[in-house]
């Protein structure tokens, strides 16, 4: 476990200690020491092993012991404890975006409700409304909510999905007898949301051997299923991991069957058939003797098939395109050259201009679009018209000073009520680049939210349409649009249409990357970082490219700077 698990788990102890009603000291004790363990800026393991943790601020002895039993076992005794004391329905309503634990108390108080099936049912019958502060579009917000819970506790988002996975192929790695660990499944296909974690592991050791090692992997919490060369783990996170076997001579068959998914599987069953080929469990079979795949390379070549991407195995005519031999080659990291889309501490980001050009630099890219909110997006402290002119200062200053990167002067404005672009047009002009997005009034229905962005379109200054349905993965659902309308006026005013990185958007959606693509119309990848941290996002971006079969070329920020302001200068003619 990192710093971050440490102190959730930490603040879940102070959550459910206040589900209880416990002493608010206590309560403030955990959440206090939850944040002393995420600024903590030394390694956590080392700090416990020497006692240095049990000397920093807001650790006490309690906290300390139970830090401690959780970086050696993956589990906390005390948390466990208050789990068995408290209904599991109450835990599972603080997953609830918008109730908190005191809402949950008074729900459980005043009408007894301890399941989500019974808060549902309260929310619909109007029994929830009637409490204090609470009311109908309360109760409406919960069903609403209630229904992304669901779907947030079977799925993750894809970089938390990612995250767990790094490390525990690590685990897996340093177990005896692993010679070698392949992340699979939907976190290998790059898969937005992801349920569970699959891994291939080839081992010298037998079945028997790897399942007693597998059982003390710190976290485990149980085997929850069991066949020859499989096993499935249940983690103390929730967390469930498919673990395959298998040795080196069907590493790549193995790994194809794990990465799937069921159509693409599907696909390969019956092109195998095609050239009298036989599927088994075991691998590839003709003329009745088991055919040796040690790479996915080599598996695809046994069926005359250009190789797959992992991203692409998704059943969409990639079978076919890959039997023609006419797969796209696909976007990668080295072919972009802006970092766009990223906010400083002028609106709400908290680097500095120095900062992003430094980062942008030395993660290879030519040129960053800096593009800090526009001042109707008060709440991310949007950039008034006074301060255009020093933040503009300032990257010229710090374009003279920084060497080997460019710094562009963008804005996101935003794309208001009724179609219009945040500041007048003079100001905006002001600009190197302007991306436009929706960032309010979500509640407009389909004829007006595609009215707002066809409006804003016809505005000159706009060059890339951000983060396009304004989804957020497992929060909000993405407004009603007519896209085949919005991707028509794209392609008319060679306005780009933004694949938004930033992980819990990921928006424009992978399905519809490819359709807008097909289309003609030139796609823009923006990290949405406010930190130079949020640089990482960018990978995120490239997988979303390229599950939507996106060459380089079909992309806009991958053409050099003057190829980029080209754009930008046809959109202003236009």
């Amino acid at each position: 476990m990192d710093k971050k698990d440490v102190a959730r788990l930490l603040d879940q102890i102070a959550a459910f200690l206040e589900l209880k009603g416990d002493n608010p000291f206590r309560i403030r004790a955990y959440h206090t020491a939850a944040r002393a363990i995420t600024t903590f800026s030394g390694d956590l393991a080392a700090a416990v092993t020497s006692g240095e943790l049990a000397e920093l601020k807001g650790i006490g002895p309690g906290t300390y012991e139970i830090v401690r039993e959780v970086l050696e076992t993956g589990r906390a005794t005390v948390l466990e404890e208050l789990r068995s004391e408290i209904p599991p329905g109450l835990v599972e309503m603080m997953g609830i975006s918008g109730l908190g634990v005191a809402k949950i108390r008074q729900i459980h108080e005043s009408l007894g409700i301890d399941t989500l099936a019974a808060l549902e049912e309260a929310a619909r019958n109007g029994r929830l409304a009637k409490l204090p502060r609470f009311g109908q579009k309360t109760a409406q917000k919960i069903l609403r909510r209630l229904e992304f819970l669901r779907r947030s506790i079977e799925y993750k988002l894809l970089h938390h999905a990612q995250e767990e996975t790094e490390r525990l192929a690590h685990a897996l790695s340093e177990l005896p007898g692993v010679v070698h660990v392949d992340t699979a499944g939907s976190v290998r296909r790059r898969q937005e949301l992801v349920r569970d974690l699959d891994f291939v592991v080839e081992t010298t050791g037998s079945g028997n051997e790897l399942a007693d090692r597998l059982g003390h992997l710190v976290g485990v919490q149980e085997f929850v299923g069991y066949a020859p060369g499989a096993f499935t783990l249940k983690f103390t996170s929730d967390t469930v991991a498919d673990v395959y076997t298998c040795d080196a001579r069907s590493r790549g068959f193995e790994l194809i069957w794990a990465t799937g998914n069921e159509p693409h599987i599907d696909g390969l069953k019956l092109r195998a058939q095609e050239l009298g080929l036989s599927w088994t469990p075991e691998g590839l079979r003709g003329d009745d003797k088991l055919l040796e795949c040690p790479t996915e390379e080599a598996f695809y070549k046994t069926l005359d098939m250009q190789f797959v991407p992992p991203e692409l195995r998704e059943g969409a005519g990639e079978i076919e395109a890959a039997i023609d031999h006419t797969l796209p080659n696909l976007v990668t990291a080295p072919d972009i050259r802006g970092f766009l889309h990223c906010h400083t501490n002028y609106s709400d980001g908290t680097s500095t201009i120095e900062e992003w050009a430094i980062a942008a630099r030395d993660g290879g890219y030519e040129y960053v679009g800096i593009t800090d909110h526009s001042a109707a997006a008060t709440y991310a402290g949007g950039l008034y018209e006074e301060s255009i002119g020093e933040q503009h200062a300032e990257i010229d200053d710090v374009n003279g000073k920084v060497s080997g990167v460019t710094i562009l002067k963008g804005v996101e404005v935003d794309i208001l009520e009724d179609g219009k672009l945040d500041y007048d047009r003079p100001t905006r002009a002001k600009f190197d680049f302007v991306i436009a997005s929706v960032h309010n009034r979500f509640g407009q229905n389909e004829e007006e939210m595609t009215a707002r962005i066809l409006t804003a379109m016809d505005d000159p200054t706009m060059v890339i349409l951000g983060h396009p349905t304004g989804r957020l993965l497992l929060s909000r659902d993405p407004y009603p649009l007519d896209l085949d309308a919005i991707f028509e006026k794209a392609l008319k005013k060679n306005i780009a249409i933004e694949i938004n990185a930033h992980p819990q958007r990921l928006d424009l959606d992978w399905r519809r990357v490819r359709r807008a693509a097909n289309m003609g119309i030139v796609i823009s990848i923006g990290a949405d970082a406010h930190n130079t941290a949020g640089m990482s996002n960018m990978d995120l971006g490239i997988s979303i490219a390229r599950k939507g079969w996106l060459a380089a070329d079909q992309i806009l920020n991958t053409r050099p700077l003057e190829g980029f302001l080209d754009h930008v200068r046809g959109r202003g003619a236009a």
